[in-house]
């Protein structure tokens, strides 16, 4: 569903991404893990169409993002780690620019938009300012509106910053049934419980390069380990000292 074939994102002389190759199969929800700086918001942002990669190619359900830029958006949702809301804007009203945006009916835009706020629990305040709701609340409108034209992959950048535990519980559950209903989630947190508690596969990013990947299972038993963050930190740990030794060399 997600293709990059040796993918470099590069700034001036800064190399932000060294040459990635990975593929994020329909059906899963794939975490994207690093600490600050390793790339993966640049990395997100290619894969949404924000950014063009320096070289390589990324193909979003066989499209590739470049060649056919519109295209391969129309099968994007994505959920930046700052969503921007439109505050004296109702949610139904939002869900109708957005609908707008992708060239979707009308009538399709409003019978899915309150398909998606009723199962976000935001249908009764449908009507109501975007400005009253409560952080949680605005967190399930961006889910709503990136669903609204049925893509083929979701790519959410830091969704848990902010919420309650019963926000984050519905956010989850939420990944867990678009992947379950054929899609693909593509999730960058710093949140390793979340990761470890939804994702079926993750990837782990340092300085620019993919250090690790795998089933979570898999890195969990590989490194005799029942706790992801442990396992997080060892790799990171390790490539920090594996770097130290190479510059004093």
């Amino acid at each position: 569903m997600i293709r990059l074939e040796a993918v470099e994102k590069r700034y001036g002389s800064f190399q932000a991404l060294q040459p990635l190759d990975l593929h994020v199969h329909a059906g899963e929800v794939f975490g994207f893990l690093g600490p600050n700086g390793a790339g993966k918001t640049t990395t997100i942002r290619m894969l949404a169409g924000v950014l063009t990669p320096t070289s390589g190619r990324i193909l979003i359900d066989g499209i590739d993002i470049v060649e056919e830029p519109v295209e391969s958006k129309r099968r994007v949702g994505y959920i930046p780690d700052r969503p921007y809301l439109y505050d004296k804007l109702t949610a139904r009203e939002f869900l109708q620019f957005v609908g707008g945006i992708y060239g979707m009916d009308p009538a399709r835009t409003a019978e899915r938009g309150d398909m998606l706020l009723a199962d976000n629990d935001l249908l009764v305040r449908a009507d109501e300012l975007i400005e009253a709701y409560s952080h949680g609340m605005k967190q399930r409108l961006v889910l709503s509106a990136a669903l609204l034209h049925e893509p083929r992959v979701l790519i959410v950048d830091e969704p848990m910053v902010g919420l309650d535990p019963h926000g984050a519980r519905r956010i989850k559950e939420r990944f867990r049934e678009v992947a379950d209903s054929g899609r693909t989630v593509f999730l960058s947190t710093h949140s390793l419980d979340t990761a470890q508690e939804v994702c079926d596969r993750v990837g782990i990013l340092y300085k620019g390069r993919l250090v690790a990947l795998g089933a979570v299972d898999e890195l969990l038993s590989g490194h005799d380990s029942t706790d992801l963050e442990q396992v997080f930190m060892q790799i990171t740990e390790e490539e920090a000292g594996a770097a130290r030794a190479g510059g004093a060399q």
